[in-house]
């Protein structure tokens, strides 16, 4: 059996029935745009560490199909991911005589730059958002106080609130996808299991919310003429919203990056942030935002040391 065959095979009985939908529609993609063209004529059996290795070496190079430049290393680790997932299957399910994917090397993952707004963006976008005509602009500061991300956000619904106790419940994400070739709002669990959490609302924001719950007819918190948003529609949004400001460009994700940093300034310590961004552990946290908290304690030894 060849290894495009095993893949398909692989994808629709062991991936799509055990694993989320977005999953699945990601490890597809991974294999019909990189592995399937690549890889896909080989005898599954056939497949050597030195073929495998090989072309992981050209993804880090060369794996960019728009720009010709490589894939970055935390991308190729998901496709390395899906190689030894599908090769372990076919080794256990009798495809293949041995396992050798285990032994592909892995280009040193790094974690992500952290954007994130300075106080003087920050309140500029908070303003900007609060006296906007249109409601779902609000979505940009419950972001800032609470460190969403944009799909839970945009899957947040009005029962998500309860506003005697002022505690806002993460259960649910969405996300913009293709059904019958048109896109449509894809409702999920949340990326992980620690995804799932309670956020306390700061006080100040809860009569916006208030009064923006008695201007909808929508379930959802954040939408637009009565309708739920897209995630992408949403993103343009926020860029357009950049430019408009005269503000550098940041994706989306930094309002979380600007919300946890703000945290750390104001001295909240690191593993309640984590559970706040429904990390797997502090250790996560720590490390992301680890040159945040060096230069918030920089900052008060600095002040320190103008008292003594």
């Amino acid at each position: 059996m060849n290894y495009e065959t095993w893949l398909n095979e692989w994808l629709e009985s062991f991936i799509k029935p055990s694993c989320k939908k977005r999953t699945y529609e990601r490890y597809q993609q991974v294999c019909t745009l990189h592995i399937i063209p690549a890889l896909g004529e080989y005898e599954t059996s056939a497949l050597s560490v030195m073929e495998l290795q090989k072309f992981i070496t050209r993804l880090l190079y060369e794996g960019n199909m728009k720009t010709g430049a490589g894939l970055a290393p935390n991308f190729i680790n998901t496709i390395i991911s899906v190689l030894q997932n599908s090769l372990k299957t076919a080794y256990l399910t009798g495809i293949t005589n041995d396992y050798v994917a285990n032994k592909i090397k892995r280009p040193k993952s790094k974690e992500k730059q952290v954007d994130c707004f300075s106080v003087s963006e920050q309140k500029r976008l908070e303003n900007y958002a609060l006296n906007h005509k249109k409601d779902k602009m609000f979505g940009v500061v419950l972001c800032l106080y609470t460190g969403l991300r944009v799909g839970e956000l945009l899957a947040l619904k009005w029962s998500d609130i309860d506003f005697s106790t002022r505690l806002l419940s993460i259960s649910k994400t969405c996300y913009d996808g293709i059904v019958n070739g048109k896109y449509v709002r894809m409702i999920d669990s949340p990326k992980t299991s620690h995804s799932h959490r309670v956020i306390p609302l700061p006080k100040q924001i809860l009569p916006y919310l208030k009064n923006l719950k008695k201007r909808t007819d929508c379930e959802y918190v954040i939408s637009d003429k009565g309708k739920p948003v897209f995630v992408r529609s949403y993103q343009r949004t926020f860029e357009l919203m950049l430019k408009k400001l005269g503000i550098a460009h940041k994706g989306f994700h930094s309002l979380r990056h600007t919300f946890a940093t703000r945290a750390l300034e104001c001295g909240m310590d690191v593993k309640t942030l984590s559970e706040l961004l429904g990390h797997k552990n502090a250790t996560v946290t720590l490390n992301r935002y680890a040159h945040s908290l060096l230069e918030h304690k920089t900052d008060m030894m600095n002040r320190l040391g103008k008292l003594l």
